[in-house]
């Protein structure tokens, strides 16, 4: 094989790769809510380990990607979340009751 061939290839080879990284589904995670801030469009929740972000279980303020999310809920609830780091900060991108 000539290098014309192999550079081409390799550089095909890991942009597949990343690309099928960064669609990885985020990991469902179960917390309760402990407050919700709806001014900042802020929410603490006490959570289990979260995965992706390599983070062990804690309570911790997360902001919201859309403020639609904190509507309806009161602290106390039971949900299921996932997060990820937006700008540097860690986001709630999505949040369901519990079942």
């Amino acid at each position: 094989m000539t290098r014309r061939f192999i550079t081409p290839l390799a550089l095909g080879l890991a942009t597949l790769s990343l690309a099928a990284f960064a669609q990885a589904p985020l990991p469902v995670v179960d917390a309760e809510v402990r407050k919700i801030d709806t001014e900042q469009q802020k929410i603490t929740l006490r959570h289990g380990e979260i995965a992706n972000l390599d983070m062990a279980p804690m309570t911790m303020v997360f902001r919201v990607k859309e403020p639609a999310l904190l509507q309806k809920l009161k602290p106390g609830d039971k949900v299921r979340f996932t997060a990820d780091k937006v700008d540097g900060a860690l986001t709630v991108m999505t949040l369901d009751p519990a079942n």
